[in-house]
């Protein structure tokens, strides 16, 4: 218990100290992504919701393996403006649209991913990463936190203990959503897959998801050069993805990995070699490829329980001097498996100089 208390302390000075750095980094021009679309402007829904507390989410059953889509979907974003009591949670939400119509959600029933951003950085910041979860048949629903957007009146690094709860309500309000009729979303979403993920300070809420302000709808996680909250881990068990850049100076490598060390279940960590803090999310090269890849493997494997996915994401994360890959997921071990092209998210993912 004191080696987690002293490291959460060590953590959060060195997030609190780099507020103004990479992890608001606008994405460059030449920055691939699926085709996007908005909605055209229409009347924003308005939600005010509570997160509840722990004991009043049910234990989600074990997954049952679904089939995962095979094709890559262009992509919707809509806006919506959603609350948690007096903390207003502006919230952008991709999702696979139909083609030529980006207000109409692609058939099926899909696994909501909460995004959360970095500090005083916002949703759209991650829009390259986003996009290529949700053309992979997800949606994506990316609130922008109170005092740790980019635009915040009253900016407070602080204010990150709070944000977990938020994560949830915007959960909530989501699947609320995917309930309404007439809303794009109804009949869309499927509120027994839930993930989470986040960059930077988004790494630590989404960290607080799982020990502390457990959110037990959550069933795996992805924390992108984040750390821990503290507080205990609670059950049911999630799988957590790490990524992490050994040359990070914001979120120093030696945390990640003692939070990846923290963690006690089925997780993997995998390591941007030379990366910094954020270049392999905004970038173009063989590392953001390998990242996005990576990403959207583990939450095809996990939320779906896509078999082609999991034998891929051991394969595919392993590039030699780019990244590297450790794991105790119950993957299949590493053999031939689909290339980057023929892999169903290859093409949602950003492209190669």
């Amino acid at each position: 218990m004191k080696h987690r208390r002293v490291l959460v302390g060590v953590v959060m000075t060195g997030v609190l100290a780099a507020a103004g750095c990479a992890a608001g980094m606008p994405v460059p021009p030449d920055a691939a992504v699926p085709e996007v679309s908005a909605i055209p402007a229409e009347p924003v829904p308005t939600l005010t919701v509570t997160a509840q507390p722990l004991s009043q989410y049910p234990e989600p059953a074990a997954l049952v393996p679904t089939t995962a889509p095979e094709q890559t979907f262009t992509v919707g974003r809509r806006e919506l403006a959603l609350s948690r009591d007096d903390r207003p949670l502006r919230t952008v939400v991709w999702y696979p649209s139909v083609p030529g119509d980006p207000g109409t959600v692609a058939d099926g029933l899909f696994p909501l991913v909460v995004f959360s951003h970095g500090l005083r950085s916002a949703p759209e910041s991650y829009e390259r990463i986003i996009a290529a979860i949700a053309a992979a048949g997800f949606v994506v629903a990316a609130p922008a936190y109170p005092h740790t957007h980019a635009a915040a009146d009253s900016y407070n690094p602080a204010d990150l203990v709070n944000q977990p709860a938020d994560a949830s309500a915007v959960v909530t309000a989501v699947l609320r959503l995917g309930a309404t009729t007439g809303d794009p979303l109804d009949g869309h979403l499927d509120a027994t897959r839930i993930g989470a993920a986040g960059h930077s300070g988004g790494g630590f809420t989404t960290m607080g998801l799982l020990a502390g302000a457990r959110d037990s709808r959550v069933r795996s996680a992805v924390v992108i050069a984040g750390g821990t909250l503290g507080g205990a881990f609670a059950n049911p068990a999630a799988p957590v993805l790490f990524v992490h850049g050994d040359a990070d100076q914001v979120v120093p490598f030696a945390l990640g990995r003692a939070t990846f060390d923290l963690v006690p279940w089925p997780k993997a960590f995998l390591t941007v070699l030379g990366g910094d803090h954020s270049g392999f999310l905004y970038r173009s090269g063989m590392a953001s490829t390998t990242v996005a890849l990576a990403i959207v493997d583990f939450l095809r494997a996990t939320l779906y329980g896509d078999p082609a996915a999991a034998a891929r994401l051991p394969v595919e994360s392993a590039v030699a001097s780019i990244t590297s890959f450790e794991s105790t997921l119950p993957l299949p071990a590493a053999g031939p498996s689909a290339s980057p092209a023929e892999s169903p998210s290859a093409s949602a993912s950003p492209t190669q100089p």
